[in-house]
């Protein structure tokens, strides 16, 4: 009996097989002059995350110069320390800022 239902499974699975290729075969002819994907979906949602990050930098920035000046009216704003990156960082303008000190618990 086992003989039986595996060697009906065999030859369905290889029907199975033969049937896919002649199905696709066609499909494989054709395949080389159908139009590329395109790109315009990926690019679009690099420039929507770009410009999502621009305007987040953006308004964090005014926030900071907001809180600054109600703490310290009338005084120039010192540069804002980079949020995310925690290297070296070189300053164009201005004075190099300090990490203000860490505390440990």
């Amino acid at each position: 009996m086992w003989r039986t239902i595996s060697s009906y499974v065999l030859r369905k699975y290889a029907d199975y097989k033969y049937k896919k290729w002649e199905r696709t075969i066609l499909w494989d002819k054709i395949d080389p002059f159908r139009r590329p994907k395109s790109f315009t979906p990926l690019v679009s949602i690099y420039i929507a995350a770009f410009y999502t990050g621009v305007i987040g930098a953006a308004i964090t920035e005014q926030l900071h110069k907001e809180k600054y000046w109600e703490e310290h009216p009338g005084e120039e704003v010192p540069l804002m320390m980079p949020t995310f990156y925690r290297g070296p960082w070189r300053v164009v303008r201005g004075e190099a800022l300090t990490r203000p000190p860490q505390s440990t618990p």
